[in-house]
């Protein structure tokens, strides 16, 4: 509109006629669900409703909404003040609106403050574990960890996550005595000889305490806090940063529940649970990353769907980790084993990072590196 010569006010309100949005409301009754029809036919938007709507006035239905933002702004404005629960629905669009235009723009993360609006972060993976699926057995003393770690950060890791409990599926589960007697050798080790910011990846609360006594900088809960009902106290009492991730069950048993009604939508779901686990605890919003948890429970088609759909996250309105290096996916797609992944890998991270990713959590942190240069270059160049 500026090159052809529009005035700055008509820009303004020109604007957000130009941007639409197709949002879904789960559950919501018929009533309310044809109130909601009326209200964006008469601004030129629409709804679509299930058959149920229209002839059985006490069902419960989800409905899709297509608007322009400004369809929706003047929605919003006139369905606050109306009955059937139509005042949370107007609180409800309002925040994701909110939250799809306005992503969390910094993170603090121990002694660093990131600006996420300008820089991908980096998560370099440290598996100090005998059976993990890709360098299990490789870092399990506190020398060959250390030494690993130096690398990451050389190759440009601006965090480095630590975990001593295999979650690849089938993985058995340990105590949490045996994760501390891996655990705390190293990360003491890696505090004294390094200045790296670590998570640790465990779904422990007693883990995380300890750690975080030790001085870890962030957790890494690959259950979304669903695991351990202390957990989300601990990381609260700490004011740590909490990844959430999203899985469907148990390491051992979570490739036997891919069945999902609506998957992205369930996963959403999902993840809003472990935020609201976490508020009612007292995590601070900005403390909060979340995590769809590529191959936690998903086929082959579902974790390519995550990526094809990732922009839809955005929406919790929270910085978005993506953890998808040399996984299993990869190897379906190629045909290729785990040390051949890393160009499906990248391809990955690509997609990730122009569908709205701020983390990547990685094994091969240079070549990651350079393609967040590369797509940060595209992503952050204006138009001429």
């Amino acid at each position: 509109m500026k090159k052809i010569g529009v005035d700055p006010k008509g820009i303004q309100i020109m604007q957000p006629k130009g941007i639409s949005y197709a949002l879904k409301i789960k559950g919501i009754s018929s009533a309310a669900a044809n109130i909601l029809k009326q209200e964006m036919l008469s601004r030129g938007g629409e709804v679509a409703l299930p058959w149920q709507a229209l002839n059985k006035p006490k069902s419960f239905v989800d409905i899709l909404l297509f608007g322009t933002k400004n369809q929706y702004q003047h929605l919003i404005n006139k369905i606050k003040i109306q009955p059937f629960q139509l005042q949370e629905v107007s609180y409800a669009i309002k925040n994701i609106l909110n939250n799809i235009e306005n992503p969390c723009p910094k993170i603090t993360i121990g002694s660093k403050t990131f600006n996420l609006a300008k820089k991908v972060l980096l998560m370099g993976i440290l598996n100090i574990t005998p059976d993990s699926f890709s360098d299990g057995g490789k870092y399990l003393t506190p020398a060959s960890a250390v030494q690993r770690a130096h690398k990451l950060l050389k190759d440009g890791a601006d965090i480095i996550d630590l975990g001593a409990e295999s979650s690849r599926p089938g993985a058995k589960e340990i105590s949490a005595q045996e994760e501390l007697k891996r655990l705390v050798p190293v990360l003491q080790t890696l505090l004294k000889k390094t200045k790296a910011i670590i998570s640790i990846d465990t779904t422990k609360a007693l883990v995380a305490k300890k750690c975080l006594e030790l001085g870890v900088h962030m957790i890494n809960d690959i259950s979304g806090l669903k695991s351990d009902p202390q957990m989300a106290k601990v990381v609260a009492k700490f004011n740590v940063p909490i990844i959430l991730m999203h899985r469907s069950g148990k390491s051992k048993v979570m490739q036997k529940k891919t069945k999902y009604q609506d998957f992205i939508s369930d996963l959403i779901a999902s993840l809003n649970q472990s935020i609201e686990i976490a508020q009612k605890a007292g995590i601070k919003k900005d403390k909060i990353i979340i995590d769809p948890g590529i191959g936690f429970g998903k086929s082959t088609a579902q974790n390519l769907e995550i990526f094809k759909r990732l922009s839809e996250f955005k929406s919790l309105g929270f910085p978005i980790l993506i953890g998808a290096s040399r996984k299993s996916m990869i190897g379906n797609v190629l045909n290729l084993p785990i040390d051949q992944r890393l160009e499906g890998s990248l391809a990955l991270s690509a997609l990730a990072i122009s569908n709205g990713a701020n983390i990547l959590r990685v094994h091969d942190v240079k070549e990651n590196a350079r393609v967040i240069k590369m797509c940060q270059a595209i992503l952050q160049t204006p138009r001429t």
